[in-house]
């Protein structure tokens, strides 16, 4: 029996205290979470954005401006930036070496986020469905790749998530209340703390997204039983003071250093093209997250899928409303903006997790339709896995990590398992099985493959700066001055210097005829150009070493010259 295993069966008994399931779901989490979490990687472009804007904060010393570079930042509200800073200020407190240049460091707000969604879709289930159901919902939502994937890359969206749990959980309280017995005025008052302070921290983290959900859900609800009484015990008048009491300061701030820029930045330049077309080359039509959604939520969304005919029948059923409420019209809008990444509809996943997880315990999936076939995407999705990791290597010429070899065995071997399962119609595995092969995945994929040598072409921007280091222990110099005309990535910034030169070739060339102790690195494509900005300053210029790899972002290929100009007297 496997831990998984355990937990489920150690949660259908009903009997297990609330706060011993908090402590496996929390463990069981970070067993998901954290491999390749620490040697990742600054995967571009929004994660490296995030935190050298972050880092900027630090060494400037101003928390309230947003700045990327020289650019103002105004897309996303400073939460995010501040829950960074704080983690890294402590890392440096505690001694820890070079933490500013720590990616991991960075990442643990998202970490948090990710593991509180976890618990908070356990929670607000709490409020709807049996505690075993509950149990399950928040397996299948740990083990869910989406979540996964965001609770390793330090940005706002493992947060949002968690503060949308957070919220619908205290909505849902209220709303199993109706008709019933009255919520205590104690219970009442707490309940709405926590609601208006998840709007508040949500907002502060991104905008609107966390008050849309609810507010959405609410309106559908209302409409649904014709009546909005109930949602006088969140207190509105008295909550609306706590968000703002969260909320303002920062705002009132920003509004004044940037002279009103920021709501226009975020609103207009950033949110209205999101709205208006598909923003940086991410528009896509209709449907796409529907499609999007059998890998993104994998292994759960094969199971939502068999759910699907049961909640179609219990739809008019009090939590099975709420959770749809949760779910239909706050994805109906996301389907309908143009700008769509696979992320923006992860607040919604925890209201499939808990309808799937209710289907699941009242042992109601449609195994006897032909949708059972999609369970098949379960071990296929490993299976496919396992030959990239396999393929990689022979088309690349370099091994996977160690933890591939180690962790591949074993997907092949719960793949296999699964698939016996599927075939026999065994339910009462699905869950577990599917957490234990999406644990077994995470390891060998991030823990194996994206950190190993085989990943080594696409991190450039980790390879070009150790070659800097390198350039700079032989040149004399305490510091380099970075250019990068032909390589732009945000996670180049990150790991040299904030004040990198981004110029044309022939700019750079002129850059490093201007000075001593400067490098820069120019594509092949671009060195006659870089060569013509020289001109006489070419003296003193002298290529050290060339990189070949893959940019992360389009698989452009680049052959990189690392190009030294050493301190005087060298």
């Amino acid at each position: 029996m496997t831990l998984i295993d355990f937990l489920t069966r150690w949660g259908a008994t009903g009997q297990t205290p609330k706060r011993g399931v908090v402590i496996v779901l929390v463990l069981l989490s970070l067993l998901l979470f954290l491999p390749g979490f620490v040697s990742l990687q600054p995967m571009d472009r929004d994660e490296p954005r995030f935190a050298q804007a972050t880092r900027q904060m630090l060494e400037t010393g101003d928390y309230v401006a947003i700045r990327f570079q020289t650019e103002a930042r105004n897309k996303k509200p400073v939460g995010v930036y501040w829950l960074q800073a704080g983690f890294v200020a402590g890392a440096e407190a505690l001694g820890v070496p070079q933490a500013r240049a720590q990616i991991w460091l960075y990442r643990l707000p998202s970490l948090i986020g990710a593991v509180a969604t976890v618990l908070l879709t356990w929670w607000a289930a709490l409020a709807l469905v049996g505690e075993s159901a509950a149990l399950i919902a928040a397996i299948l939502m740990a083990s869910t790749i989406l979540l996964g994937v965001e609770a390793r890359l330090a940005k706002t969206d493992a947060l949002v998530a968690a503060s949308v749990a957070g919220a619908m959980g205290v909505l849902a309280r209220h709303w199993m209340a109706r008709g019933r017995e009255a919520l205590s005025s104690a219970d009442q008052w707490l309940l709405a703390g926590v609601f208006w302070a998840a709007l508040g921290v949500g907002i502060l983290i991104k905008g609107p997204i966390t008050p849309m959900v609810p507010a959405f859900a609410s309106l559908a609800l209302a409409i649904h039983v014709r009546a909005g009484g109930w949602l006088r015990g969140l207190k509105p008048l008295a909550g609306l003071l706590l968000c703002l009491a969260v909320v303002a300061p920062w705002f009132v701030l920003i509004m004044i250093a940037t002279k009103g820029a920021f709501l226009s930045d975020s609103l207009g330049a950033d949110m209205m093209s999101k709205v208006a077309g598909g923003q940086e080359a991410h528009g896509a039509p209709p449907g796409a997250y529907l499609g999007a959604f059998f890998l993104t939520a994998w292994p759960m969304a094969p199971l939502a899928l068999l759910a699907a005919p049961f909640v179609w029948r219990t739809r008019r059923e009090p939590a099975t409303a709420f959770l749809l409420a949760w779910l239909v019209p706050a994805w109906l809008l996301f389907e309908a903006v143009p700008t769509k990444l696979p992320h923006y509809v992860l607040p919604l996943f925890p209201a499939i997790a808990i309808l799937t997880a209710t289907a699941i315990d009242k042992q109601a999936l449609a195994m006897g339709s032909r949708l059972r076939h999609a369970l098949w995407l379960i071990p296929g999705v490993a299976v496919v896995l396992l030959l990239v990791g396999m393929i990689g290597p022979v088309v690349l010429g370099a091994p996977s990590g160690l933890l591939f070899y180690v962790a591949a065995p074993f997907v092949l071997m719960q793949s296999w398992r699964m698939a016996l399962a599927i075939r026999a119609g065994a339910t009462g595995s699905l869950v577990s099985g599917g957490a234990l092969l999406a644990l077994l995945c995470y390891v060998m994929v991030y823990g194996g493959v994206m950190t190993g040598p085989v990943f080594q072409p696409f991190a450039l921007s980790p390879r070009l700066a150790e070659a800097r280091a390198r350039a700079q222990a032989q040149s004399g110099c305490a510091d380099l001055a970075p250019a990068s005309p032909s390589y732009r990535e945000p996670s180049l910034v990150f790991l040299t210097r904030t004040d990198i030169l981004f110029d044309g070739p022939e700019a750079t060339g002129r850059f490093m005829g201007q000075g001593a102790c400067r490098i820069a690195f120019i594509n092949a494509a671009d060195d006659p150009a870089f060569q013509a900005g020289l001109g006489t300053g070419a003296e003193g210029v002298r290529l050290v070493e060339r990189l070949v790899g893959i940019n992360l972002n389009g698989g452009r290929k680049l052959d990189i010259g690392v190009y030294l100009r050493q301190g005087e007297g060298r």
